[in-house]
């Protein structure tokens, strides 16, 4: 089994930066990831992050659609409880109808803000709950529009946009595997839960029209240099954005540094560890390794790569060397 690999554009707003470079880079990105062969980019909806660009997530969307050709682009994903159903059938059936055949709805449960923000959002705080009933709603006003229906997505209804269920914790898992959908786990904040999620979705999957058998996407973060030092050095960009994230500090994207510890205490050094466990960081030759053992473990079908490198021409080298990498660890698992 050949693994797909695809992109989570984070458009994120470096230090010196703004945020409409942040969306061009994230447009040309889109354009470098498609001439290397990735499959899709998918941008999530972030909400009071300065560092962060795509809170309007369907206008990121649409940005990145008109400047590519081939690529699947979509939502990896809309909070669904931040959102009216209907707005987000008609949001994304207009994209559809712009893009057909491109575009991906993951839709993840979570609200992607703080709570003083979802409040901002006017959101009230136990829209969570309904989130299984809200998904069954959007999935039918994307479906066919019936005889005598009351209400309906325009455009919207018909163009049928593929949902994925998005998930960090084993809720994700058992409603994704009850309604029959394409599962997008968020290992690379989440790994402790990544093998107890699968095993539920994979036991507890229901063939539906959509889908007739499981489908596992996994979230990774990866990040290619041409030596294992040089990739550890730009891998410090997230590590600082985890350890500011932890502090309650919320900035821009920051450029590398020579030596974390003098960045983080060790009780952070302890956290960030954690939280980036599932991370493959080196040359070619390691992330070949890593992604092959991951894929292994795993049976993904899919994986949904973050690269999060500050300087664009060194994450521009980072995915190609990462789609290097995928092919040898394909190569090598079938060997």
């Amino acid at each position: 089994m050949m693994v797909a690999i695809s992109i989570l554009e984070l458009v994120r707003v470096r230090e010196g930066h703004t945020s409409r470079e942040a969306l061009d880079a994230a447009r040309d990105f889109a354009v470098e990831a498609e001439a290397l062969g990735y499959g899709r980019i998918w941008v999530a909806e972030h909400h009071n992050m300065p560092g962060i660009a795509s809170a309007a997530t369907s206008l990121v969307i649409q940005h990145i659609a008109a400047a590519t050709r081939t690529i699947r682009v979509g939502a990896g994903g809309i909070m669904l409880p931040n959102h009216a159903p209907l707005v987000i059938a008609e949001q994304f059936g207009t994209l559809a109808t712009l893009f057909p055949g491109r575009i991906d709805l993951g839709l993840g449960r979570a609200p992607g803000t703080d709570q003083l923000t979802l409040r901002a959002l006017r959101r009230d705080m136990r829209s969570a709950e309904s989130f299984p009933q809200d998904v069954i709603e959007l999935q039918a006003l994307l479906g066919p529009v019936e005889h005598g229906q009351r209400v309906q997505a325009v455009p919207g209804g018909g163009t049928e946009v593929p949902l994925w269920i998005l998930g960090s914790s084993l809720f994700g898992a058992q409603l994704a595997a009850q309604l029959g959908l394409p599962y997008a786990f968020a290992s690379h904040f989440a790994p402790a839960a990544l093998l107890p999620a699968l095993q539920v979705y994979k036991e507890r999957f229901r063939p539906s029209e959509q889908l007739s058998r499981p489908h596992v996407m996994i979230g990774v973060n990866i990040v290619a240099a041409d030596t294992d030092a040089a990739a550890r050095r730009l891998a410090t960009t997230q590590q600082m954005s985890i350890v500011d994230m932890f502090r309650g500090e919320r900035g821009l994207s920051k450029p590398p540094i020579d030596d974390i510890d003098t960045y983080w205490s060790p009780s952070e050094r302890a956290q960030v560890q954690g939280f980036l466990a599932r991370s493959i960081v080196g040359s070619p030759a390691t992330v070949a390794q890593g992604i092959a053992a991951l894929v292994e473990e795993t049976g993904a079908e899919e994986l949904m790569i973050i690269c999060d490198v500050f300087d664009p021409v060194a994450r521009r080298r980072s995915i190609a060397l990462i789609a290097e990498a995928a092919r040898a660890g394909d190569l090598a698992r079938i060997a």
